[in-house]
């Protein structure tokens, strides 16, 4: 099973990429994961991406794409992935085609989780006074919904015309939002 996993910060897309991974026997792959692991063995794409994680910007596509290649072309990737956080933009929706359609492979389903924006925003309010981020204010949450709207509804809708979208209300207990998706991938057929 090859699959993305799409929604707005607080969705809860770091929970269920893990229940999900666990479930189809496949790696999560977040792209924070891969930036920080590349980062921590000093690799040359992680000194790259440092540069600009320190100076508080975005890793340019480039130095992510070539991240998010060589880990799903890691051994334990090769029966299916996972991936949390990418691809972000048009452009890496391309790059991610090419990569996996490298391997004779395609995407599976890319899996969107919808929520109610202010119950979002209540949640990571919350997780930021239980984590003590102080950056975390509500302005700051609201900012990042905004750009995750911008950005992600291009992508969507490119998976949405590919016909292999699913859309998972967010919303609820963690079991019962893991049930919503294992019954929407029941029925999906693997490359």
């Amino acid at each position: 099973m090859r699959l993305i996993l799409m929604g707005p910060p607080g969705a809860g897309k770091g929970t269920q990429a893990q229940y999900v991974a666990d479930h189809f026997d496949v790696p999560a792959i977040s792209t924070g994961d891969i930036f920080r692991s590349n980062v921590s063995q000093g690799t040359e794409l992680g000194v790259e991406a440092k540069r600009y994680m320190d100076a508080g910007e975005y890793v340019p596509d480039d130095v992510t794409n070539r991240m998010v290649r060589n880990r799903i072309n890691e051994p334990d990737a090769e029966p299916g992935f996972l991936l949390d956080g990418y691809p972000r933009t048009l452009a890496q929706v391309e790059e991610l085609d090419a990569m996996i359609s490298s391997t004779g492979h395609s995407l599976d389903a890319a899996l969107v989780l919808t929520a109610d924006q202010d119950e979002l925003v209540s949640r990571l309010l919350h997780r930021a006074q239980v984590e003590g981020r102080a950056d975390d204010t509500e302005d700051v949450i609201r900012r990042r919904q905004e750009l995750y709207a911008e950005q992600t509804e291009p992508l969507i809708e490119v998976y949405r015309s590919r016909g292999i979208l699913i859309e998972i209300d967010g919303m609820g207990e963690v079991p019962d939002v893991t049930q919503r998706i294992f019954d929407a991938l029941d029925d999906v057929p693997q490359s």
